[in-house]
């Protein structure tokens, strides 16, 4: 069985004003270009769906770092993680869970 991981990730900076998607839009490619993981952007954060725990944090760090990068001096990072291990699924299978008990 293939395990996945689901996690939510939102991170950001404190203190650059009102507009924080120039710092956001960082972090987002660096999520985007990390290789064997599925993403998914949303309004408030981005949910990646991966084999490890391991692979969760190195991505959770590398969205961080490339915050700092941006010169921000004060960054807000929230980790949520589904580590389900009796069975295999994908993001789109919480969705549907609750979509069709409806």
């Amino acid at each position: 069985m293939s395990i996945k991981i689901i996690a939510e990730i939102t991170t950001y900076p404190v203190g650059e004003g009102t507009s924080l998607s120039k710092f956001v839009k960082e972090a987002a490619k660096e999520i985007d270009i990390y290789k064997g993981i599925r993403v998914i952007h949303h309004p408030m954060g981005t949910v990646i769906e991966a084999d490890s725990l391991d692979i969760v944090f190195d991505v959770t760090k590398r969205a961080h770092e490339a915050i700092l990068k941006t010169g921000a001096q004060r960054i807000v990072t929230q980790l949520r993680i589904d580590d389900r291990r009796d069975k295999s699924r994908k993001m789109e299978d919480k969705v549907a869970a609750i979509s069709n008990e409806r």
